[in-house]
């Protein structure tokens, strides 16, 4: 290797690592050029090949693309406390263990850098550390499973849940496991990091709240077309009530929001302050060489002195119960003084309703509305009285409904 080669130690070789290993090969020249340093893999580590210390000893950077937890926490706090920056796509393991790895960055004034971690070839990290490092953030709304999206996209078009889901591992867009993709918890790890990112407090994956969209049901989107409403897996990190509120939620749209018309697997992640009212990043959230992309970014950014890892955590409360308009759908009898019954227990819980459809008759008959923004302890409390009528033919469904548009 020349003198000018900065030496780079692949852990994983997987779809993402041999895309990025590819992917360095046809950008080193040009990155040579205008960085004066040319990036080279030194060593490449899996299962069957490659050793980690052999690969420590002479790298200047690993790029650390296995996934999971356990080794890959331990080669990178091997690594940094070595004096070596690391990059990683890790998730899983930022969301669990990123003050751990953060606070060990800081100790041995390495870099990390994790931009293909959070929404794939969106530069939402970066934006955050760098360009709006001095913005107040006041909310994140991100979509940030491509899976889950593309899923929503073909079933607001007729599919069902399992002929979506079918179709979207025949493509390559759901793995033959999709459970952390549909239940939620892949955004929830992604929110936790992009929350501490924004602002500065210590989210755990454990911390915060989620539900997927496995359970949904068609006929929620298409009373949501009559409400003129479209459904997203979004997860949000807010400022509530002097804490933190981070968690990622079905959720229906109103159209004129940014994120209303991100459709099939694409991510996108909406950042709101009152200095910039509103920005919007987009982009492929899935695909080995888009993901690759986002790596080799990072690597360079290392190379050119990048962004130094996150500040030491602030103290921030997390908050639960707060406020959202919710969509709330009804399976009753068509029976006089069923409406009246169902406004008054509503109203009891100051639950406001801003729009109803009445469909159906006799034991098809249905009711789904639309409240304004109430505790979700208020409408639980609700709904849970609602439930034990013999009226309502079966358990009340209700899904978050972002109210704000962008117009």
């Amino acid at each position: 290797m020349a003198a000018s080669d900065f030496k780079v130690g692949l852990l994983g070789h997987g779809t993402v690592g041999a895309a990025f290993e590819a992917l360095l090969a046809e950008r080193a020249e040009e990155i040579e050029r205008f960085n004066g340093l040319r990036p080279v893999i030194c060593g490449i580590l899996t299962r069957s090949r490659g050793d980690f210390e052999k690969i420590l000893a002479e790298a200047d950077l690993l790029v650390e693309v296995i996934g999971g937890v356990e080794p890959a926490r331990e080669y990178l706090l091997q690594a940094m406390r070595a004096g070596r920056h690391v990059v990683t796509a890790n998730k899983q393991l930022l969301s669990q263990h990123g003050e751990e790895l953060f606070e060990t960055a800081r100790a041995h004034d390495v870099r990390i850098r994790f931009e293909a971690a959070v929404g794939g070839a969106v530069p939402v990290v970066r934006v955050l550390e760098e360009s709006l490092s001095a913005t107040p953030i006041d909310r994140i709304h991100g979509i940030v499973n491509g899976t889950s999206n593309y899923i929503l996209t073909e079933m607001s078009k007729g599919s069902s849940y399992a002929e979506a889901l079918a179709e979207a591992q025949r493509i390559g867009y759901a793995e033959a496991d999709p459970s952390d993709d549909v239940t939620g918890r892949d955004a929830a790890a992604k929110m936790a990091i992009l929350a501490r990112l924004a602002f500065g407090a210590p989210v755990h994956l454990d911390e915060v709240r989620y539900e997927g969209i496995e359970n949904l049901h068609g006929d929620d989107l298409q009373y949501a077309r009559e409400l003129d409403l479209g459904l997203k897996l979004v997860g949000t990190a807010e400022r509530r009530q002097g804490g933190l509120s981070v968690h990622v939620f079905p959720t229906f749209l109103y159209p004129g929001h940014p994120l209303a018309n991100v459709s099939g697997p694409f991510n996108a992640v909406t950042v709101e302050s009152e200095t910039i009212t509103e920005i919007t990043l987009s982009g492929p959230g899935a695909g080995g060489r888009q993901t690759a992309s986002a790596v080799l970014g990072d690597v360079v950014s290392v190379m050119t002195g990048g962004a130094k890892p996150p500040a030491p955590p602030l103290a921030m409360a997390l908050i639960e119960d707060v406020e959202s308009a919710f969509y709330l759908h009804l399976d009753v009898a068509d029976e006089p003084g069923v409406l009246a019954t169902v406004t008054k227990v509503l109203g009891e819980q100051r639950v406001s309703i801003k729009s109803v459809v009445q469909r159906g008759m006799g034991e098809h008959a249905r009711l789904v509305m639309v409240t304004h923004p109430v505790l979700e302890s208020s409408l639980r409390e609700a709904v849970e009285r609602l439930g034990a009528f013999d009226f309502v033919r079966s358990a009340p469904r209700t899904i978050r409904v972002i109210e704000e548009e962008f117009l």
